[in-house]
Order: structure tokens, then C-alpha cells, then sequence
């Protein structure tokens, strides 16, 4: 069976939130669908230019179009809440007061924010 894409309107509404991790200063959008799901996310990094923000446009990108596939959020958390790598370290986030890395972070705050709570 081939999945099929799930795009998102052409309008759509959208959370920005500001954050760092160990200093560095970051912009993760998440672009959701009408019933409040996200569909898309795009991170904005300090260091524009450097291989971090090239490796983040580049997640993004694969995290979006797995989402707009069928991927849901509580997956994506699994696979990728933990991942360890720099930047590390305290967060501006009292929900998450301390990342593994940017993906790390990334992926608490969609479980904090948009995960199904656990019964």
C-alpha cells in the first residue's frame, strides 16, 4: 500500500514558540491542521548558516512530510525524544528544563503540547 500525503491548507493555523537550549536561541514553529493537529514544523537556530541550522532545516523537513504521511505524534515522540547530541542542557522551558539536544526538545514539547495524555 502506498501512503498518501496529507497536505495542509494553504491557510493554516500555527504555534511559535521561543526556546534555548544551553544557550542557543531557537524559533520552532509547528504548523497544524484544522482539528489541531500538527502537520508540519520548521526550527529557526541563532547560528543561520552553520551546519546546525542546515541539519535542523533538513529534520524539519523529513519530520513534516512523515506527519503529512501518517505519522503521529506520539510516534514521533518514541523515536525521537532522547536523542543525544549538541547543544545540551538547560532549557528557557520550565515544562522541559532539560534537553538531550534540539531534537530532544522538539519532540517534548510536541508531547507536552499535543501528545494524547496516557490513561
Amino acid at each position: 500500500m502506498i501512503a498518501a500525503r496529507r497536505a495542509l491548507p494553504p491557510t493554516r493555523d500555527s504555534v511559535t514558540h521561543k526556546f534555548t537550549v544551553d544557550r542557543h536561541e531557537g524559533y520552532l514553529t509547528i504548523g497544524l491542521y484544522p482539528d489541531g493537529r500538527p502537520g508540519e514544523i520548521f526550527l529557526k537556530v541563532s547560528k543561520e548558516g552553520s551546519a546546525i541550522s542546515g541539519f535542523c532545516q533538513a529534520f524539519c523537513r523529513a519530520f513534516s512530510l512523515a506527519m503529512q504521511h501518517g505519522l503521529g505524534v506520539e510516534e514521533a515522540v518514541t523515536r525521537f525524544k532522547g536523542m543525544r547530541f549538541e547543544p545540551m542542557g538547560p532549557t528557557s522551558n520550565p515544562e522541559i528544563p532539560h534537553a538531550e539536544s534540539i531534537v530532544d526538545y522538539v519532540a517534548r514539547y510536541l508531547e507536552v503540547h499535543f501528545a494524547t495524555p496516557k490513561r
